[in-house]
């Protein structure tokens, strides 16, 4: 006999959904298991089991499976195994299922006498268990309610279609007798992944540590116990429900040399990183794991000011103030998952402050990261167009005009910086004539200088520009 718990609890329990209930590891799971966990809501699982079969046919059931599986990209594989058929029952076990599943059927109702303690059983059939539970006990028509007196129900059995887990039963045909090992495949929903990083950027000494971790969420409906996990930066394509691809969000390019190393890896333009260590990721739950921690990494503050176009600003405009390091060199270098860097620096009573952070993409090992923290307002640029004239027209709308441009960088701090001023908006054949500091081509429509300011003082950048339209 089974006896659940009273009525009032039952009705709570009737309005859960099924895939919300926190499934437990226990006998009839896997032996091991491998996750792979991608950017995109879904992850493959890889459940290796050792199985008895007999020869020929027979149903094996794979309880503890996702309860978000995926049921048509299952895959089983073992020595001399072939599937016929298989079903995969979510219809989980809980109080309010068996008080549905026994409609029309009969079962026990106990109550307790409060005062005395007296217990009384009767035996009622189930007419109804929508919103309420109606009982007809004899030849009278009751509703099962809480009304402050003790009640259990008690069953006479669990239907065969109520499991505790989720199930995946699998009719497979097999060569020969015996124990083997089967290699259990599936993609599932309700799995993801972020990265997060926490720089603390010492700026004297020119160096920062940085900790990265990776989060894990799983809302999957199923427990995963001392998994190897690996998670996926990059983008695969999906089908949606009604057949058509559903178009990935794309993240930024890969900066760097491409180079790998620490356990990462490329894989069909998507890159592999396994975490250190294997993990439990129960259901509900969401689990940290260190990712890096490396300390003394060589950094420098930088000062960016972009200039869009050829104009006079009528005020300074204050620079945006970033930190800039390799994500490693040699050996020690390794590739980093998109995700958001946190900075903080020590203040003069030595105390850890937060000041910015800022969304990466995916750089690949030994690349350069910057991490944009804000605006230094006692940092600015001013610039001016001094003038501007079309000096030649090569081809039918064609036309090349000469800006002659001045750029004064203020700095109000008590120490000398270098602010990088880029002034895009360039056309076609850009000559860069006059210049009071030389600049360098950052791109086709992209000029750079690196401007030294002296402590409480300002620089002029004097250039002429001429470029096509």
């Amino acid at each position: 006999m089974i006896r659940a718990i009273g009525p009032f609890a039952l009705a709570l329990l009737l309005a859960a959904p099924a895939a919300a209930q926190q499934v437990e590891e226990g006998p009839g799971g896997p032996d091991r298991v491998s996750l792979t966990v991608y950017n995109q809501n879904i992850a493959l699982v890889e459940d290796v089991r050792n199985l008895n079969v007999p020869a020929g046919r027979s149903r094996q059931e794979f309880p503890g499976v996702s309860a978000s599986i995926r049921p048509e990209t299952v895959g089983l594989s073992g020595r001399g195994l072939s599937v016929v058929e298989q079903n995969f029952d979510y219809d989980l076990l809980t109080p309010g299922k068996l008080m549905e599943s026994a409609v029309g059927n009969e079962i026990g109702i106990v109550r307790t006498n409060p005062g005395s303690g007296a217990q009384s059983t009767e035996r009622a059939r189930v007419l109804a268990a929508n919103q309420g539970v109606v009982l007809q006990i004899g030849d009278r028509i009751e509703v099962l309610r809480d009304d402050g007196v003790p009640t259990r129900v008690i069953f006479d059995r669990v239907p065969q279609n109520l499991r505790p887990r989720p199930t995946l039963s699998v009719t497979l045909d097999a060569e020969g007798a015996g124990r083997r090992e089967t290699t259990l495949s599936y993609l599932t929903s309700g799995l993801t992944w972020k990265a997060d990083y926490v720089a603390r950027f010492d700026e004297k000494a020119g160096k920062l540590d940085l900790t990265g971790w990776v989060t894990l969420t799983n809302n999957s409906g199923a427990t995963f116990s001392n998994a190897q996990t690996r998670v996926v930066a990059g983008d695969v394509n999906l089908i949606n429900q009604g057949g058509y691809p559903r178009q990935p969000v794309r993240g930024g390019g890969v900066r760097g040399n491409g180079t790998q190393s620490g356990g990462e890896g490329a894989l069909a333009d998507v890159y592999v990183y396994p975490l250190p260590e294997a993990v439990t990721v129960a259901n509900n739950q969401t689990k940290q794991v260190g990712l890096i921690d490396a300390a003394g990494v060589p950094a420098t503050k930088r000062y960016l000011r972009v200039v869009d176009g050829f104009y006079s600003a009528e005020e300074p405009i204050a620079a945006e103030v970033g930190v800039i390091f390799a994500n490693g060199s040699g050996n020690a270098a390794r590739a980093l998952p998109a995700g958001v860097i946190r900075v903080y620096v020590k203040d003069e009573a030595g105390e850890p402050r937060f000041i910015g952070e800022s969304q990466v993409d995916h750089s690949s090992a030994g690349s350069e990261i910057v991490v944009t923290t804000g605006d230094a307002f006692d940092v600015t640029v001013q610039p001016r167009l001094v003038s501007s004239e079309r000096v030649s027209k090569r081809l039918v709308d064609y036309f090349r005009t000469r800006y002659a441009m001045e750029y004064t960088v203020r700095n109000a701090r008590p120490e000398p910086v270098t602010v990088e001023v880029r002034q895009r908006g360039l056309g076609r054949d850009t000559e860069l004539t006059d210049q009071s500091i030389t600049g360098e081509m950052r791109d086709a429509r992209t000029v750079v200088w690196r401007v030294p300011v002296p402590a409480n003082g300002e620089t002029k950048l004097t250039a002429t520009i001429t470029t096509g339209g």
